[in-house]
């Protein structure tokens, strides 16, 4: 095997495709059953601009269930060239299979699907492929993309550019012709923020959301009690909440760690503080929007009061709404939201005295037991626990209070839509 393999490279060295050509396919007669010597001399045929011969070299091995990557790959490459997108779609789509992050195969197997005619299923594989170069440091500029790419990364950028802003465009329209435009133009100038096509404004350097930002909202990291009238009605419910608050901790059921059960790296990235006793736990009334029915059972008066709040209401997005439970030593590092649309909520339920602290845009605020605070997320912010007892606190998300009601139903279509769009590519 290492010497077929040395002795086609020999010729290759040479600029002798011939030579190439011939030891190769002596390597493949000695060793017929050889995956290596099947490509190499694939390989080779391509080389020579034999594509037709090498497609048929291929074709047999590359139909098979368990077909090597580097088969199905060069097969598909193959029936592309031939002009056959019929007949390369069905070898991207096992290649992809084996290695779904390789972003070169999948532009392959973008261009094949729209050359098929189906744009939506093309825009999404387009997406993807640019998604995970960007992610392996890769397409973000010509010095990092490879020559012979350049033109069709390009040509893949712009697609995905003109195909997102027509499709959330769309999403939007039915909104527009209820609303007016007029109504729904900070809405639509955030969405050209998001999609890249319009240069982001000077912003408080403190605030960076990290997936959508509506720069036409006032910039505050805490927000006046005056813009939230329902606060009245939860906070003289603080007793009861507090009160079933205990009985879920005294029983030790159903919490669980905020940041996931497993990932160390996102438990190393956002909580701090004393190694030995640090946890931030949570009693989720929902999560991403889904709802906790046996936790809403299990505390009836909170779920009453919180049926009372006008929660951000996102299909798999929002509300988020818990009792956030900090062990002593415990430091929720400084971290950014992901939008300045909603707001943050804190009802404290359970302060210990000492040093126990949110900070939000280098502003400190120590919490009063039943007392409503509301913040802006995306500004940096951080809190921590540094006394011997637990602090809890209910978190609940609302939209942003400086949001008119157009605005916020149609940033829920919105939403729902990039969400839909970024899950069906892959990446949600």
């Amino acid at each position: 095997m290492a010497r077929g393999r040395a002795e086609v490279e020999r010729h290759l060295a040479a600029r002798d495709l011939a030579g190439a050509r011939r030891a190769s396919e002596d390597w493949l007669n000695a060793d017929p059953g050889a995956t290596e010597a099947l490509v190499v001399h694939a390989t080779v045929l391509m080389m020579d601009g034999d594509l037709t011969g090498a497609s048929t070299l291929l074709a047999t091995p590359a139909s098979r269930p368990d077909a090597p990557y580097d088969i199905v790959v060069r097969y598909a490459l193959c029936r592309t060239a031939l002009g056959d997108a019929a007949g390369a779609r069905p070898a991207f789509e096992a290649a992809l299979r084996t290695r779904p992050d390789d972003p070169s195969v999948r532009l392959g197997y973008a261009e094949t699907v729209d050359a098929l005619g189906d744009g939506r299923a093309a825009l999404l594989q387009y997406f993807r492929a640019v998604c995970d170069a960007q992610k392996q440091g890769q397409w973000l500029s010509d010095a990092n993309t490879p020559a012979p790419l350049r033109g069709r990364v390009k040509q893949a950028m712009q697609r995905v550019d003109a195909g997102r802003q027509a499709l959330f465009d769309q999403v939007l329209a039915p909104r527009v012709a209820a609303f007016g435009p007029d109504s729904l133009r900070r809405v639509a100038d955030a969405l050209m923020l998001y999609l890249g096509l319009r240069p982001a404004p000077p912003a408080d350097p403190r605030q960076r959301p990290k997936f959508f930002w509506m720069p036409s909202l006032p910039p505050t990291p805490f927000f006046d009690r005056a813009l939230f009238p329902w606060y009245e009605a939860l906070e003289a419910q603080w007793p009861a909440i507090r009160e079933e608050m205990r009985a879920r901790l005294d029983e030790g059921r159903d919490l669980e760690p905020f940041l996931g059960m497993t990932d160390k790296a996102v438990e190393a990235q956002y909580l701090g503080g004393d190694a030995a006793s640090r946890a931030w736990d949570a009693y989720f009334f929902f999560r991403h929007g889904q709802r906790f029915d046996a936790h809403h059972a299990a505390c009836p008066r909170t779920s009453q009061a919180l049926a009372d709040v006008p929660l951000t209401r996102i299909r798999d997005h929002a509300p988020e709404v818990l009792f956030s439970v900090l062990a002593p030593g415990s430091h929720i590092t400084p971290h950014h939201g992901v939008t300045n649309t909603r707001v943050v909520t804190h009802l404290p339920l359970l302060i210990p005295d000492g040093d126990c602290a949110l900070v939000v845009g280098g502003q400190t605020h120590r919490w009063q037991e039943g007392r409503c605070i509301t913040f802006d997320d995306t500004f940096l912010h951080e809190a921590w626990n540094r006394t011997g007892q637990t602090r809890v606190v209910m978190i609940l998300d609302t939209w942003n209070p400086y949001l008119d009601d157009a605005e916020k139903v149609a940033l829920k279509d919105l939403v729902e839509a990039i969400g839909d769009f970024n899950v069906a590519a892959g990446i949600g």
